[in-house]
């Protein structure tokens, strides 16, 4: 007589796009099909971080901190954590398919989403998931040898990325400053969680680098991979952009290095670059009046980033800002506005206080809203009222999380588009 296998109990924690992707693809696997599965949800149950040790494997979505006590106490108590990305890499690597995993702590989307259409451009078959908005677990019945599958990876979802899954065949590492600080224990830990897509590597696979950004390089030096420096970006590629900033030049210089690396034809990557519009709310213009040019950056939501913004456009500007903190230091924000033709600087949200206090010595009136709206329909009368020619920007940067007043960046992004659509 065959005894009984014990019964595995499994969960999922957090039941939103990447945890409806796990039920699913746990549902239709022969290993878990016949498996009761427990979701663990604070919408529906505020007490679900109780009693994580009656599970043998939780299945953690990003959005629920690795590092609260409830997961950190299951986690020493011997219960295995997983994750839809740790899933795709353990499949993905049976099937053979080439990975590419991509992170940083912005520019991780731009640098995917160019690389994806230099690649489609040249006729591979390859597939874009990950931070950027498709779970990776929902490429798997697609995905064959010969794909070439790019992942966006955010801190949340390496921290779960474990040795037997194994890391990308290709890791690519962009410009890392502290981010995240609200959800992560400190800037160590996000380091560590960021450091994820090297360790695990091996000598056969490749990992990309920006010389000159010194956090970029630690983190490859922790892979046993075959480590490429990517620095003198314009002397290397000779392209114009359609998006400003220097920094998508530079994440766009790291996209055609990898692309070149993997043997395709430059004319191919030149033309994609020449053609590329960039990626929906990251400095993305949305609208011309007269000589007022409006540009959403809402996927802005760290001060570096908006420094970043600022630095974009050299000529005279209205800036709104604000959100929801996360814990940052918006000196580096201050400091890029000093003498960057900044004529107003209107703040809304949760911390406009905070960064009102840090930006007060540059000298650039600061104005404090209550809502979005209002600060959309104040920057637009004041630059009317200013008529700078030849153009007058009006930027969105918020330099802030959305979660004080929206659902995420991109619900930010789309009410501050259709906002400055009604203008007249």
């Amino acid at each position: 007589m065959v005894k009984n296998e014990k019964k595995v109990n499994i969960a999922i924690l957090g039941f939103g796009q990447e945890g409806k992707a796990i039920f699913k693809y746990l549902k239709k696997s022969p290993q878990y099909k016949n498996t009761g599965i427990s979701i663990l949800d604070k919408k529906t149950n505020k007490n679900y971080l109780k009693n994580l040790n009656r599970f043998d494997i939780i299945f953690r979505s990003p959005g629920v901190p690795y590092n609260l006590s409830e997961i950190q106490k299951a986690i020493k108590n011997g219960v295995k954590f997983s994750s839809s990305t740790d899933l795709f890499f353990q499949n993905a690597k049976k099937i053979g398919c080439k990975i590419i995993g991509i992170t940083g702590t912005k520019g991780k989307g731009t640098t995917s989403t160019l690389l994806y259409q230099i690649l489609k451009s040249a006729k591979k078959d390859v597939y874009l998931a990950g931070n950027i908005g498709k779970p990776a677990i929902e490429l798997l019945p697609k995905i064959k040898k010969k794909s070439i599958v790019i992942l966006e990876l955010s801190s949340f979802q390496l921290q779960d990325l474990n040795p037997p899954a194994g890391g990308p065949d290709i890791a690519v590492i962009l410009d890392i400053f502290p981010d995240h600080l609200d959800a992560h224990k400190n800037l160590k830990e996000y380091f560590e969680a960021k450091s994820n897509i090297a360790k695990w590597q091996k000598k056969s696979d490749k990992i990309f680098y920006f010389d000159d950004s010194k956090r970029s390089k630690l983190i490859a030096e922790k892979s046993p991979a075959k480590k490429i420096s990517v620095k003198n970006y314009l002397k290397n590629f000779n392209f114009d952009l359609k998006i400003p900033g220097k920094h998508n030049l530079k994440n766009s210089v790291m996209a055609a290095t990898i692309a070149k690396n993997l043997g395709i034809d430059k004319k191919i990557i030149l033309k994609t670059i020449k053609n590329f519009k960039g990626v929906e709310h990251r400095l993305e213009f949305v609208r011309q009046i007269g000589n007022i040019i409006f540009y959403n950056d809402s996927a802005s939501t760290n001060p570096y980033t908006a420094a970043a913004a600022i630095k974009a456009f050299s000529e005279p500007k209205v800036l709104i800002a604000g959100g929801k903190d996360k814990n940052l230091d918006y000196s580096p924000f201050a400091k890029a506005l000093k003498n960057s033709n900044t004529k107003l600087i209107i703040l809304f949200g949760e911390n406009k206080k905070k960064i009102e206090k840090a930006v007060v010595k540059s000298g650039i009136p600061v104005k404090l809203i209550k809502t979005l709206k209002n600060a959309v329909n104040l920057a637009y009368q004041k630059s009317k009222n200013y008529n700078l020619k030849p153009k007058n920007y009006i930027l969105f940067s918020p330099a802030s999380a959305s979660f004080d007043m929206f659902k995420d960046y991109k619900d930010r992004g789309e009410k501050f588009k259709k906002m400055v659509r009604k203008l007249k």
